[in-house]
């Protein structure tokens, strides 16, 4: 009896233990320096400046939790296909990655409240007369092939009935195409177009209206069992929110209308 009694305390104790030195939120503080996975070939949320450092909106808000956390941010190069391999093998802490929030990744990690809309915007040139999504119907139209917006245009496309759609291999072959009038308008996400227009490169374009497709609503994400450090998170973005730092992130790198992200009819 007094064996089994002992026995269970020591379990006890080890299960607390461990629970107890299981905290993430607690080692990142405790270490300093908090590491985040960030895409970097993907202007403006991440690429790397003149000088070669780290910059856009997801570096920033890397920066932001970091300074909130009181812990300096370490930012961690990281490509699409390894964003989730990096956290799983110990090399970041958390993702700030423009990950999208999808059910099957959160099998195997945990993510936060959406702190990013991708939403679809319609760019056109100028002298297209196209000033809306609907204006597009009987125009030559063209995206990226093989995207989610381009299947969508060319289907939109087919169930007008009339106009032309046209598929170009890279994103600035698009652009390039609208600017010089080869295509009248073309439907992208948000952020790749006003970043098009912002560059300069492209004369003749501007930002005309939304496309009525789905909107890409991206989290932060850590580890799955990490519940402490996923309420922290939650509260962050929210906090990213209310205070207007969103909004100015926003307006710093890509700007235009801010994306809502909640969704209508939604807890979130």
């Amino acid at each position: 009896m007094k064996t089994s009694i002992l026995a269970f305390g020591l379990m006890a104790s080890t299960a607390l233990a461990t629970a107890a030195h299981a905290d993430k939120l607690d080692d990142i503080i405790s270490s300093g320096t908090l590491r985040c996975a960030v895409v970097l070939d993907f202007p403006p949320m991440g690429s790397r400046d003149a000088n070669n450092t780290p910059v856009g909106f997801d570096v920033d808000y890397c920066n932001d939790l970091a300074a909130a956390l009181g812990v300096t941010a370490e930012i961690v190069e990281t490509p699409f296909p390894e964003r989730i391999p990096a956290l799983m093998s110990g090399r970041v802490d958390v993702g700030v990655a423009s990950t999208s929030d999808t059910l099957e990744r959160a099998k195997t990690v945990g993510m936060s409240i959406p702190y990013f809309a991708f939403e679809m915007a319609v760019t056109a040139n100028a002298k297209s007369g196209v000033t809306s999504f609907d204006g597009m119907k009987g125009k030559v139209v063209g995206a990226t092939a093989g995207t989610f917006e381009a299947i969508a245009l060319e289907e939109q496309v087919k169930a007008w009935g009339e106009g032309e759609f046209r598929p170009y291999q890279t994103q600035a072959d698009v652009f390039l195409a609208l600017s010089q009038g080869q295509i009248d308008a073309t439907v992208s996400t948000s952020t790749v177009a006003m970043a098009n227009v912002k560059t300069g490169n492209f004369p003749d374009i501007s930002v005309v209206g939304k496309a009525p497709f789905d909107t890409d609503y991206v989290a932060l994400f850590t580890l799955r069992e990490e519940y402490g450090l996923i309420n922290y998170l939650n509260l962050f973005v929210n906090q990213q929110v209310r205070t207007g730092r969103y909004a100015e992130l926003y307006e710093k790198w890509v700007g235009g209308e801010l994306p809502d992200l909640t969704v209508s009819g939604s807890y979130r």
